[in-house]
């Protein structure tokens, strides 16, 4: 059983309580109600962390099954709903896209104004007292039928909930029995409130006290708490593992807060990276009992603490205002960008009524906007194609063009991103990575133990030795030296990205300016391209394309100009310490080649030899072939020889 499971098997004693941090309150202006209070139902029972409770996600065919359901939970809650705005409706053919359901005493009424000369009005003493408790769908038409999904839950309430007693005359009275014919009793219905008001309370406290377990197996797990009304309101936990993890990897990270714990009916945020592998690496987690300024930044505050106030170079998130503040606030150092797939997934539901049979084909010219280089090209391409596809006074138009210095690759070109800004290919690995969290949520020691299972990196380590065999399956392409150079630093991940590149940049021309300045473009366009500078002396190259700022993986343009320049090995700082096999850098001298005494001069005996070859073989296509044939021979025999691999600088083993 591993250590960070152990918590499972005893709890110990309870803990004390921490100090607590006060939680701020919001409030929101009051908007047109589409019913009157009068046309909604109340409801029975207490608010219980199971599942009843709407979680965000949660799917419906309509939002009249939404609305019932949300009702029939109010109904265990003991407060009535109504429905209060919608979005979406303005626009031929756009229909609703988004639904609020709220708490009855949601909002506030204005006084009625005092008119000169006229007899003043009573106003009448109203119901409303300001509680923000709702439920937000939004509207999601994928390929088949269009449903509605969750986007915003919230069960907090600024007022108390109906008493028993009225809560069982209501319930008699929607039944249509008499007074006490219902088949259960007032003290039933306390019961079951206090039982679900103690579950709540117990999940609470399991979930300290294995944290606490968990800090006295291993002294290096972090946590931190707060609680208000001897409830809790805040929880933050990350593994030593994980905080190691952050040390090399922890320049772009992932904040997915998307979810909700069902078992204590409170927000998760996880905030995830990218290993050397390119596999999705578990950084920590939060739980935020409501999603505000406050609770966001204070999640952002203990993950620095954990990671000993180490900021991450780009933080990515979904579009939420109330997480961009705090971001801002608390990491202001720190580039903010949006997750590009959480967009593009809800592009099926803004756009496909909207544009119908062209919608594909405007998909297509996003992408291709997307990926520009540059800003300016962008905004006249985006411009066009609203123009050609008619889409002004288009609202979720308007906010893309809006925020797109958080979401669009040409404004993120410089910024380190690790590749998480490509679509979609890292979409899918990590939403399941984030469902193994999530498929254990019934209980909290199950989501827990999930959570130890996951960062146990069994299934990672496998992953991993299996993309390290995969290496073997990469074929050489370009008779390049510097291919070979790589593959033997850089894991398979890395390589087969640095090895597309080289692979394209065959099919480049470079040409000569002045001093340090290339041009390179494709050999078959006559005009544009990239502008690539090399500082020969300190062995710096740079491109206006930015993919090594954005990915720490040289483009085709740089590499093409390094060919060009003979170089046989790629310079040791393009070749970054969190894509490479191991995470500890060779002797600067061998640039990514391990010496194991006296290799220096044998590697560049080798490499002339290499290069004579090159030279000779690109004069005829027979030279080329037969060259090919030989050295592929050659390589196969090399790879069934035993190599010593020098890992520390000091340690040596034998490799098969």
């Amino acid at each position: 059983m591993p250590a960070k499971s152990a918590f499972l098997l005893e709890c110990g004693d309870p803990l004390e309580q921490r100090v607590s941090s006060s939680m701020e309150g919001t409030s929101s202006g009051e908007e047109e109600d589409e019913e009157s209070p009068n046309k909604t139902s109340l409801s029975l029972e207490t608010a219980a962390a199971d599942d009843s409770a709407p979680y965000i996600g949660q799917r419906f065919l309509t939002h009249d099954e939404a609305y019932e359901f949300y009702s029939g939970f109010a109904k265990q809650c003991g407060f009535s709903i109504r429905r209060h705005r919608t979005e979406g409706k303005d626009g031929v053919g756009k229909g609703i896209t988004r639904r609020y359901f709220v708490c009855h005493r949601a909002g506030n009424t204005p006084a009625k104004p005092f008119s000169d000369g006229a007899k003043p009005q009573r106003n009448r003493k109203s119901s409303r007292c300001g509680c923000q408790a709702y439920l937000r769908i939004g509207r999601d038409a994928g390929a088949g039928a269009p449903e509605w999904r969750v986007t915003g839950f919230s069960n907090h309430h600024n007022h108390e909930l109906l008493p028993q007693d009225q809560m069982m005359r209501i319930m008699e009275l929607e039944k249509c029995v008499e007074p006490g014919s219902l088949p259960f009793t007032e003290k039933d219905v306390s019961n079951l409130i206090l039982s679900f008001r103690r579950f709540d309370q117990e999940e609470s406290i399991d979930l300290l006290r294995m944290c606490r377990i968990l800090k006295e197996n291993d002294p290096n797990f972090m946590y931190d708490f707060t609680k208000m009304n001897d409830r809790l309101e805040h929880i933050a936990w990350s593994y030593a593992s994980s905080i190691q993890s952050y040390e090399i990897f922890g320049d772009a990270v992932i904040f997915d807060t998307n979810h909700r714990l069902t078992a204590l009916d409170m927000a998760l945020g996880i905030w995830i990276g990218l290993n050397n592998y390119g596999m999705p690496c578990f950084f920590g987690c939060a739980l935020l009992r409501e999603e505000s300024v406050h609770s966001f930044a204070w999640a952002l505050q203990v993950f620095l603490n954990f990671m000993n106030r180490k900021a991450p170079q780009t933080i990515m998130t979904d579009q939420n205002v109330y997480l961009k503040e705090a971001v801002e606030k608390e990491l202001p150092n720190t580039k903010h960008a949006l997750s590009i797939w959480l967009i593009a997934a809800r592009f099926p539901s803004w756009f496909n009524s909207v544009l119908g049979k062209r919608y594909n084909d405007w998909k297509n010219e996003f992408y291709r906007l997307y990926n520009m280089e540059n800003t300016i090209d962008f905004d006249l391409g985006w411009s066009d194609m609203v123009n050609c596809y008619g889409l002004h006074g288009d609202r979720h138009i308007a906010t893309l063009f809006a925020s797109r210095k958080h979401w669009a690759l040409p404004y993120l070109r410089g910024y380190f991103s690790a590749g998480l800004t490509a679509i979609p290919e890292f979409s899918k690995s990590i939403n399941a990575f984030v469902q193994q969290f999530m498929s254990a949520q019934t209980r909290i020691s199950h989501f827990v133990e999930q959570v130890a299972i996951v960062v146990d990196d069994k299934d990672q380590a496998v992953g991993q030795q299996i993309m390290q065999e995969n290496l073997q399956n990469i074929s050489f392409k370009t008779a390049v030296p510097m291919e070979g150079h790589a593959a033997a630093v850089l894991t398979p991940f890395a390589f087969s990205k640095l090895h597309d590149e080289l692979v394209a940049a065959a099919h480049y021309a470079s040409f000569h300016l002045e001093g340090n300045a290339f041009l390179v473009r494709h050999c078959t366009k006559t005009e544009g391209g990239c502008s690539v500078t090399w500082n020969q002396s300190e062995e710096l190259v740079s491109c206006s394309c930015q993919l090594f700022e954005s990915s720490g993986i040289l483009c085709r343009h740089a590499l093409h100009v390094l060919t060009s320049l003979n170089y046989l090995q790629i310079p040791d700082h393009y070749l970054p310490v969190r894509w490479r096999r191991t995470q500890s850098r060779p002797p600067k001298s061998l640039s990514g080649i391990p010496d194991h005494g006296g290799a220096s001069k044998r590697v560049k005996a080798l490499q002339s030899m290499v290069s004579a070859l090159v030279r000779e073989a690109a004069k005829s296509d027979e030279r080329m072939d037969i060259a090919t044939q030989e050295v592929s021979v050659l390589l196969s025999r090399i790879r069934q020889q035993p190599v010593l691999v020098n890992i520390s600088g000091d340690s040596v083993h034998r490799q098969q």
